[in-house]
């Protein structure tokens, strides 16, 4: 993994960036700038509290210090690849550095970028792209001898991936020996490996899940899978179940985004009631492997008031019947509880 990156969000930052939002608050690396066409001059602090700071520039050109990577840290729906960004990939590799992509459009076969990297002697990483060999599930991931813990959400960009990475630094912080187990492009550039189960064939996918568990769960005593898209999604709906089955996961942890009504993208499909969303899971789960819903994680970031961010996270837990919070706002001890069973 790089030392230093710099983030490319245009026009993105930071409410459809979850992928640099993340990269700036959980990844090992330092990020030493955000590229953001809209928002030059600004400071990532001014928009994402309690991460590291760095400066918003309009271009590569413009980022204030040595960097080893661009990170491209948005993904349209679709995964493709904006051209509008191909003069900053283009002056990264130029510059020496490795360009790291969590799209479905994979740099490598783009034919000038591929032969650029080659011409200026660095790497090209398509997170999305697969491993060859995954196969299909054997339904052993019950067998490790660590605890499982599966993010499920209400929709995409919920929070899935913040709950997970949120949860394994406090159970950290609390002495447990645990791991995140990656399963979308941000969590693998954030962790370094991982399976990108969105891009994996659909019957390899509960494949893929399993293989992470049974590699990692005799080594720790706690495994939070990061979830993906939703159950009722319309378009996502098969990542999902294939994840709930090859985790075989003992508890669920529902994300949810206050002020969320619709399927993000897909408006005219409404979201079901919240409880609904815990019979779904948990009846879906059964059949595999017996999992109830613990614990919520709620995203308040729409809420500007600490006591109508409090009163959500109420209403929150009496519709899911379980402890939940903003794990961000207001921390994670109710349901790193929860989940420790």
């Amino acid at each position: 993994m790089p030392d230093r990156v710099a983030v490319l969000a245009h026009e993105k930052f930071p409410d459809r960036s979850k992928t640099a939002n993340g990269i700036i608050r959980y990844a090992d690396y330092e990020v030493a700038a955000v590229l953001d066409r809209d928002r030059p001059g600004e400071r990532v602090a001014d928009h994402l509290p309690a991460v590291p700071d760095a400066p918003i520039v309009a271009s590569f050109a413009d980022v204030p210090d040595d960097v080893d990577a661009l990170v491209i840290g948005i993904a349209p729906i679709g995964g493709g690849f904006d051209e509008s960004w191909r003069p900053d990939v283009e002056a990264a590799i130029e510059a020496g550095c490795d360009v790291i992509s969590g799209l479905h459009y994979f740099l490598n076969e783009d034919d000038d970028l591929a032969a650029l990297a080659a011409e200026h002697g660095v790497d090209l990483w398509d997170v999305r792209r697969p491993d060859p060999d995954i196969g299909v599930a054997e339904g052993r991931a019950a067998e490790v001898d660590a605890d499982v813990v599966l993010t499920v959400g209400t929709d995409c960009s919920v929070g899935k991936m913040t709950a997970t990475m949120e949860l394994v630094e406090a159970a950290r912080e609390a002495g447990v020996d645990a791991c995140a187990i990656p399963t979308g492009q941000t969590g693998i550039m954030i962790e370094g490996w991982g399976h990108p189960v969105d891009r994996v064939v659909s019957d390899f996918t509960a494949g893929a899940v399993e293989e992470m568990i049974l590699e990692k769960g005799d080594n720790h005593d706690l495994l939070v899978v990061e979830g993906q898209g939703s159950i009722v999604h319309p378009a996502y709906s098969a990542v999902t179940c294939g994840i709930l089955h090859g985790a075989m996961a003992d508890r669920l942890v529902l994300c949810h985004a206050t002020g969320r009504e619709a399927i993000h993208g897909y408006e005219s499909f409404d979201l079901p009631p919240l409880p609904e969303y815990v019979d779904l899971y948990e009846s879906l789960a059964t059949p595999v492997h017996g999992a109830e819903v613990v614990a919520g994680a709620l995203n308040t970031v729409d809420i500007a008031d600490d006591a109508a961010a409090e009163a959500a996270v109420d209403d929150f837990a009496d519709a899911v019947d379980a402890p939940a919070t903003d794990l961000i706002r207001f921390g994670t001890d109710e349901v790193l509880e929860a989940i420790r069973g």
